[in-house]
């Protein structure tokens, strides 16, 4: 008999988490207890609670016997509604609980099952979205659409071109899992030809049916080994990779990777394995590594960097120099800009601090953009056009008065994202919002700067190019010492009482203050760079004449 049962959220992600979510609680169930965990609970359990609303709305003119809603209490009452309503062939069943199958090792719930033919199949809502719509014409060359979607009020899937996928490992494995608990139930659809599931996204505005053909096969592969994590019979080390900013056994890994001085903290996880099998296990063995890169170093990497890094981790040295003088566009009006999101739900501050470089009297003032109203809302789209407008102005009065403007933010990626979004959603909808071409327009210019790219081309950054992690080094730090995009998304759920939150309006303040700091860190960062000040960090040409004097010999695969 099996000791060790899994969920689908053990099935995805670090293996390590796993075997210590096992080793220390004997449940990974309840792992996640840090405030930003309970936070991404609650709101997808309202996204939940909400979709399931809607979903039930749609069947009213059907008996009760035929749409099943599985009442609250202990799990094994709500196993047997579950049972009772398969056994009477009720065609939905709202919040189904499976039974927990202790020999084979699994648990399982899906929001909806819905009867396909003589069995199930499962249907799971997110807290993400899955599908995005598809601007203009598709190309004539294009290949034809394949996604599949079904309208929200009955199972009818069929080829949609007005969406594509944005397809996440996690819920295909989840609906796997649930299906293989189905089959081996016997409440399984028996039509080969339907092993799919359904898949409900944060627009909630379809159902996404997911091929499971091969998603099985992997699945039952998968699923073989991380029961052998999790039981104990295969053994697991901390390495650092992208989840660790958001696991809960961060603290301990980190002090466990620092000890063994683990080559992960240098380089990221693709290049840590490749390192790892090459017998490279410590940043120290890496510093003092001679020869060519490992046969499988990605060759978009420079190996040089990987050798900068680490040789800085054994000095401790913050930054180093690509260049003898680091380059930065700057101009006569310059505007530091960063946005505050929830989740997908949308931006709900646009924060700026305009700089004016010919005119020292002028004031630089920090100034947002922001609707308190809860996300999604109509408002996004008016804080949203009084940021463009405002930001347009500037723009029009540098050229008129014959001067250069630019703005500046750090990873334009999460930017570019909601600038692009927010005119597709409230363009022609919301006075003042500009077109998706005009967005396109200005982040296409000269005149938008990530600085976050500039980091990247300017420096080798060993720890890291996190503008928290970056902008101390140019002497800025947070007001707030709990400052963070986790903690953002607590405050802000907070602020605006979302979905049912206890309402604080003192943690308004507190998010501004931060957005404050983050305009301000991006000023003072790029400042820096453009300063005296930073030529006093090494440069790799210095760190690389050190490393040949020691012996390494750098060839042109290595930078």
């Amino acid at each position: 008999m099996s000791s060790a049962v899994l969920g689908a959220r053990n099935l995805t992600g670090c293996e390590h988490r796993l075997a210590l979510d096992f080793t220390e609680h004997g449940d990974a169930a309840a792992s996640d207890t840090s405030p930003e965990a309970r936070r991404r609970i609650e709101a997808a359990q309202g996204h939940r609670d909400h979709v399931i609303t809607t979903l039930h709305g749609f069947q009213s003119d059907r008996t009760p016997s035929d749409v099943v809603t599985v009442e609250a209490g202990t799990h094994r009452e709500r196993v047997e509604q579950t049972r009772r309503a398969v056994e009477a062939g009720a065609t939905w069943i709202f919040r189904a609980a499976l039974p927990t199958d202790v020999e084979r090792g699994r648990r399982g719930h899906a929001e909806a099952l819905f009867r396909l033919g003589d069995g199930y199949l499962p249907i799971i809502v997110v807290n993400h979205r899955v599908t995005t719509l598809v601007n203009g014409e598709r190309p004539a060359d294009a290949p034809p659409p394949t996604l599949r979607t079904s309208p929200l009020w009955g199972w009818h899937p069929a080829v949609d071109a007005t969406r594509s996928a944005r397809s996440q490992r996690r819920d295909v494995m989840r609906l796997a899992h649930l299906t293989a608990m189905l089959d081996d139930l016997g409440w399984g659809t028996a039509d080969a030809g339907a092993r799919v599931g359904g898949l409900i996204g944060l627009d909630a505005d379809c159902m996404v049916a997911v091929s499971l053909d091969a998603a099985l096969t992997e699945y039952a592969e998968e699923f073989e080994h991380r029961h052998a994590i999790a039981e104990g019979s295969v053994p697991t080390v901390a390495r650092r990779v992208g989840e660790c900013r958001s696991c809960h056994w961060w603290t301990r890994c980190e002090s466990d990777l620092a000890d063994r001085r683990d080559v992960s903290l240098v380089v990221g996880g693709s290049q840590a394995t490749v390192l790892q099998e090459a017998g490279i296990t410590t940043f120290d063995a890496l510093a003092a590594y001679r020869g060519d890169p490992p046969e499988d170093w990605p060759a978009a990497v420079p190996f040089a960097d990987a050798i900068v890094s680490a040789a800085s981790w054994v000095d401790d040295i913050p930054l180093v120099r690509r260049l003898d003088r680091p380059r930065l566009r700057r101009a006569d009006i310059e505007v530091d800009v960063d946005m505050e999101s929830y989740s997908e739900r949308g931006a709900y501050m646009w924060g700026t601090l305009l700089t004016d470089n010919t005119d020292p009297s002028r004031e630089v003032r920090y100034l947002p953009f922001v609707t308190w109203d809860p996300l999604p809302t109509l408002d996004e789209g008016r804080s949203f056009a009084e940021f463009w407008n405002w930001m347009a102005a500037e723009r029009r009065a540098a050229r008129e008065a014959g001067k250069t403007f630019a703005a500046y933010c750090y990873s334009q990626q999460a930017e570019n994202r909601w600038l692009r979004g927010s005119a597709d959603r409230f363009h022609g909808v919301v006075p003042g919002v500009p077109s998706r071409a005009e967005v396109d327009a200005f982040i296409g210019s000269k005149e938008w700067v990530d600085v976050f790219e500039a980091v990247g081309k300017n420096f080798v950054c060993p720890r890291g190019k996190g503008l928290k992690r970056i902008a101390p080094v140019a002497g800025f730090n947070w007001r707030d010492a709990e400052a963070s995009g986790e903690a953002s998304m607590e405050w802000y759920a907070a602020a605006v009482a979302l979905d049912g939150a206890a309402f604080d309006e003192s943690q308004r303040a507190r998010l501004l203050t931060y957005n404050e700091d983050d305009v301000q860190a991006t000023k003072v960062l790029r400042e820096w760079i453009s300063s005296q000040d930073v030529l006093e960090l090494p440069t790799v040409r210095e760190i690389l004449t050190r490393r040949a004097a020691e012996g390494w010999v750098p060839t042109s695969r290595s930078v």
